[in-house]
């Protein structure tokens, strides 16, 4: 039975959270705009030669994946924590739990999926291969929900504080690190020819991993934020 309303209100914080964010495209459209245009601005800052371009891609396209999620997980909570929603949401039958999960779904599907929608483009502006191209989008869709996850724990610890989103930004890149360097190495080592299968490994430990026990920890930062 528990499991039950934990599945209909994460679905139904889920929905109510795109419907919210579809009426303020603008936040929706920043970070992807940050994304395009950080990744743009490198072959003007680098130079336009193919090789360099190549060797760089990978990281390049994975830092302002990186980058762009931070600026905007700092409003997952802020919203609702403003306008006591988060309040009844914790006074609910809903677990702490499922709202966390859900919270952090959205977020993904807000930002990190256009994100990876993205990259591919991007990438060919880098003068990736094919093969590259497809290791590049397969590590950012196992990474990305891993920074989601990881940014919603941060937002959390950092609700209602002053400055909350340099904190925020302090707290959860380094934690956000491993994701970055199994992304990057996972292409570089496509382009070296030697297998990526390790890599995948991990990025995949990883997710599973922040899957199972960020929702706890963001739970457990709400509860004492709201109190």
């Amino acid at each position: 039975m528990t499991y039950v309303k934990d599945e209909i209100g994460f679905t139904a914080i889920l929905i109510r959270d795109l419907r919210l964010a579809s009426r303020r495209r603008v936040d929706i459209l920043l970070p992807l705009a940050f994304f395009v245009v950080a990744v743009s601005l490198f072959p003007f800052g680098v130079g336009p030669e193919p090789n360099t371009l190549r060797q760089i891609a990978a990281g390049v396209v994975w830092v302002s994946a990186l980058l762009a999620t931070m600026l905007s997980v700092s409003h997952v909570y802020a919203a609702d924590h403003a306008d006591g929603s988060l309040e009844q949401m914790l006074l609910s039958p809903r677990s702490a739990y499922a709202i966390a999960a859900a919270k952090a779904c959205a977020h993904w599907c807000l930002t990190g999926a256009p994100l990876v929608l993205c990259a591919p483009l991007l990438g060919t502006l880098l003068d990736m291969n094919s093969r590259s191209l497809t290791t590049l989008t397969a590590t950012l869709l196992l990474g990305t929900p891993i920074l989601s996850l990881l940014g919603g724990l941060g937002a959390a610890l950092t609700l209602g504080l002053r400055s909350g989103s340099v904190l925020l930004i302090l707290l959860i890149l380094p934690l956000c690190i491993p994701a970055l360097i199994f992304g990057a190495g996972a292409v570089s080592a496509v382009d070296g020819g030697m297998s990526v299968e390790g890599h995948f490994s991990l990025l995949g430990a990883l997710l599973l991993l922040t899957a199972l026990a960020a929702p706890w920890g963001t739970a457990a930062a709400l509860r004492i934020s709201v109190e």
